[in-house]
């Protein structure tokens, strides 16, 4: 399939771009970026063959069947609108839109026009969590009782970042990387009844919010924790995964984050009578295999299939839209000091 790729520097660059490359199935027309020195150093880093300061310009380009667009949030929706009048797929970075509104006309929109639309979480391919999610499916961890993602890093005031800037992110640590977490869980537990959240500005001086926790309550009946933060050393969180149920556990580090690494274990124990002495026996960890390939790649391979076999990929808009309901909810829980139910 034949890529133009819509904000080229950031993620694109470290990550997107070279998982795609890393795929027989991809091949990249053209990049843009706002600023055409950018556009030109990335076509010829990449050899690419043509590069645009304008988005339509690229849009312009027959041959062009799909885009992937990276840009700041608050240019999802105009530039998705865009791209869907011209006919082309769309892989697009979360979040999706600035809020609810914005990402239900974004889904809306792209389904009366007809085009494909995938949003890039990423970690939903991770192979672990493929293994993770067939596990509990499967109830080798019996029902499921609770869930814990970690998200975090160390992400300090810089002059002109723009997701320290509301107006064009839609919000901080929740917006950018709780809303991951409660993917992967919402993967996992299925979808979301309540929310309840803390989050605010704890130490960086941005008037976005550096620290969040979200308390969820899932239709099944498990409750889910997301912990999200900017000001926690990198190296200082692992990037925790934790799934209990009650015949055992599935324990992951490292595997919540852009690379396809970390280790998964399962502590599996039908436990059928109570233990008065609640004497704690070691139970031997079983290691959990799994085939671990590029997130990026495994992406924008499964957004192909599905352009091709006109089917919903694995993170469609409609699954980006009940991430945001969720995060929109943790908003306003710390607004309104409530639990706030979802329909």
């Amino acid at each position: 399939m034949k890529f133009g790729i819509i904000g080229c520097g950031g993620i694109a660059d470290r990550r997107t771009i070279p998982g795609m490359l890393k795929s027989e199935k991809v091949e990249i027309i053209a990049v843009q970026n706002r600023t055409i020195d950018v556009s030109k150093r990335i076509a010829e880093k990449y050899n690419i063959p043509y590069y645009f300061e304008d988005v339509e310009e690229l849009l312009k380009i027959k041959e062009i069947e799909a885009v992937y667009i990276a840009t700041p949030v608050y240019l999802h929706l105009p530039q998705i609108k865009l791209a869907a009048d011209y006919g082309k797929h769309i892989l697009s970075e979360k979040p999706l839109g600035m809020n609810v509104r914005e990402t239900e006309e974004i889904v809306e929109y792209c389904n009366k026009r007809g085009v494909t639309l995938q949003v890039g979480f990423m970690m939903r391919y991770h192979g672990y969590h493929i293994k993770a999610h067939e596990m509990v499916k499967n109830g080798e961890i019996g029902q499921p009782v609770m869930g814990r993602a970690q998200l975090t890093t160390w992400y300090p005031y810089i002059e002109g970042a723009w997701r320290q800037d509301p107006a064009k992110s839609g919000g901080g640590a929740l917006m950018d990387m709780a809303i991951h977490s409660v993917d992967i869980l919402r993967y996992m537990f299925g979808d979301v009844s309540e929310v309840a959240s803390f989050n605010g500005t704890q130490t960086h001086k941005y008037p976005v919010e550096d620290s969040g926790v979200l308390l969820l309550r899932f239709k099944n009946g498990a409750y889910g924790v997301c912990d999200s933060f900017f000001n926690i050393p990198d190296d200082a969180a692992k990037g925790f995964l934790e799934l209990y149920g009650t015949k055992g556990s599935i324990l992951a580090e490292g595997t919540i984050s852009q690379v396809a690494g970390g280790r998964m274990i399962a502590y599996i124990q039908e436990q059928k009578q109570y233990d008065a002495k609640q004497d704690r026996k070691e139970i031997e960890p079983i290691t959990v295999e799994a085939e671990l390939k590029d997130l990026y790649q495994a992406e924008v391979e499964d957004f192909i299939d599905a352009v091709e076999n006109r089917r919903k990929p694995m993170n469609s808009g409609e699954e980006a839209l009940k991430d945001m309901i969720v995060i929109e909810a943790a908003y306003n829980s710390q607004k309104t000091g409530k639990v706030i139910k979802i329909d």
